[in-house]
């Protein structure tokens, strides 16, 4: 695991801040080959029960232009690429301080990695941030037989955020991760 550290960030190559769309891009060492270009993104999660929230992706860009955050890289200073990642989300809620960052837990080594980073940090990312923690959850009915559905007939999942749980164990992990922006 990692200790993140804003002091200790890739200078970005470019970068550009706005509500619609934020991207910054770094090169990040690797311990064998060349350095690898990583873009960081910002954009509307898209989610009208977690309004505000903005999701933070991160990885070397793909042949269309993307970003591939499937591909499994060995960073030289993978505490340094976090860092990096985190203080762009810094300065993107320092220009939107209403926003919120999302870190989307969507397979279990991701989710292990963004909680074990939430647990290891937890006093540099206090400094700057609010940690929730998002589970899903769809309502039982009175009936006790079925759940609510949406207009397709599907369970209906709604985020369910909380104050990130400290004491939650890896084994109980969230499904996502805000970071919201401390007021001074």
């Amino acid at each position: 695991m990692f200790r993140i550290d804003l002091g200790n960030a890739y200078d970005a190559l470019s970068s550009s801040i706005t509500p619609e769309f934020s991207v910054a891009e770094f090169v990040a060492p690797q311990k064998q080959g060349d350095p690898v270009l990583m873009r960081v993104r910002i954009e509307p999660y898209g989610d009208p029960l977690l309004p505000g929230v903005y999701n933070l992706s991160m990885g070397p860009l793909d042949e269309n232009g993307g970003i591939n955050d499937e591909v499994r890289l060995r960073h030289h200073d993978s505490a340094r690429v976090y860092s990096t990642a985190i203080l762009f989300a810094l300065a993107f809620l320092t220009e939107y301080p209403d926003a919120s960052i999302g870190l989307d837990g969507s397979n279990d080594i991701r989710a292990n990695l963004y909680h074990s980073m939430f647990l290891l940090n937890r006093k540099v990312l206090s400094e700057y941030f609010y940690a929730v923690g998002v589970d899903w959850y769809v309502k039982l009915l009175r009936d006790q037989q079925d759940v609510e559905r949406d207009r397709d007939g599907n369970p209906f999942f709604k985020p369910r955020p909380e104050e990130f749980d400290y004491t939650r164990t890896r084994t109980d992990l969230y499904r996502y991760y805000i970071l919201q922006l401390k007021s001074n």
